[in-house]
């Protein structure tokens, strides 16, 4: 029956992921093609409008002089003679029919031009309909993360928890690298989209009196590419690579130098031990825990200096994680944890208890708060 549950709850959770997966692949990769398609056909238009411009520009000028040409013929019989005048008369003619069909492309090409901008503006919903289909893979996650607590009872017994653990773990970290792919292949390469456009706008209005508009464009362009660093970093944020080419330690390093310079808080790491690579499910995990207790620090403690210790022993990882700041009542932060109102400490005890691993609180009100969290290395069965 343990078996039974278990494989209920994955399954269901596996069910809604691949579909919605395969749904964002399809929106994606639709609104990709269409996207480009209507922008090179946009680029052509545009192209195409700015010769036609200058064309009525061109032909206006010569119908005026032809106008000015034929008066001037019209009214001195004695110094030009008929044929004179005929000439003049379907020389005027020929540029007001040039100008007219001239005039007649270029409303038709701005009509085009407003059209297309429309259904771009059209995949630009498909685009947000993309992004709610992402929001019900986030769903999916929460969802497991709040199945953990059953999968951990129903596992109670077995040898290979930790294992499955950490296999959790890996499931959510590469579907966050995932999300990551695809928020910079499709978010990020449509606001690069959107900046070539509005340089191209800027080309175009830097001949026209229109200051204001051009203004406006460069001002939009500042804020896209100010959104383009915003999706790097949560790029980062989602996955940080160096956590997959160097490993814990330098990653956790980074970290904390990053969050020094972010929030203006002081902070120290050491590393005590041998230090060595862990299972790359159990980095995540750590990483994880130490980013969350980091945010805590930030968001309740109001503490001026934070230190990071990591210390490696045979088979226990050992962090600890204390700062200066208000503290609390361990009491009370247990009892929100239990009754679920306290979403930070509960995942990371959620996590923690996935490894097998032990989360203890040490503080006092105005004393500071430390934070141990116990992870075993290597598990023996209990056969051995």
């Amino acid at each position: 029956m343990q078996v039974d549950a278990l494989d209920h709850v994955i399954k269901n959770a596996i069910d809604v992921m691949v579909s919605s997966k395969y749904q964002i692949f399809e929106i994606c990769e639709s609104v990709r093609t269409e996207r480009a398609s209507l922008i090179t056909e946009l680029e052509s238009v545009i192209n195409d409008a700015k010769t036609t411009i200058e064309k009525v520009d061109h032909y206006e000028l010569e119908y005026r002089r032809a106008r000015v040409r034929l008066t001037e013929v019209s009214r001195d019989f004695k110094r030009f003679t008929e044929h004179d005048i005929q000439v003049a008369y379907e020389f005027a003619t020929q540029m007001q029919t040039q100008l007219a069909m001239c005039r007649e492309k270029e409303i038709y090409l701005k009509a085009r031009r407003d059209d297309l901008q429309k259904r771009i503006k059209n995949v630009d919903k498909q685009l947000e309909r993309a992004e709610s289909v992402v929001s019900q893979v986030n769903v999916v996650l929460e969802y497991l993360s709040g199945d953990l607590n059953q999968v951990t009872r129903l596992l109670e017994s077995a040898k290979n928890r930790q294992l499955l653990g950490l296999k959790i773990i890996l499931a959510q970290e590469e579907e966050r690298k995932r999300i990551a792919r695809e928020i910079h292949d499709g978010l990020a390469q449509t606001m690069a989209n959107v900046v070539l456009r509005t340089e191209i706008a800027e080309r175009m209005l830097s001949k026209q009196a229109y200051n204001s508009v051009k203004d406006e464009l460069v001002d939009l362009k500042g804020q896209v590419r100010g959104g383009i660093e915003e999706v790097r970093k949560i790029i980062f944020n989602l996955r940080p690579m160096a956590l997959d080419d160097l490993g814990l330690i330098p990653a956790l390093r980074k970290f904390v130098q990053d969050y020094e310079e972010k929030t203006r808080i002081s902070t120290k790491f050491e590393v005590i031990g041998k230090e060595g690579r862990l299972p790359s499910g159990m980095e995540v995990a750590i990483y994880r825990l130490v980013q969350e207790a980091f945010s805590n620090v930030l968001k309740h403690a109001q503490a001026s200096h934070v230190t990071l210790e990591v210390t490696f022993q045979q088979q226990m990882v050992k962090i600890v994680i204390s700062d200066n700041g208000v503290g609390f009542v361990v009491d009370n932060i247990d009892k929100k944890i239990e009754k679920g109102s306290h979403y930070g400490l509960m995942g990371m005890r959620e996590r923690v208890e996935l490894l097998e691993g032990r989360m203890e609180f040490q503080s006092t009100l105005g004393a500071g708060t430390k934070v141990s969290l116990l992870i075993p290395i290597k598990l023996k069965s209990k056969e051995e």
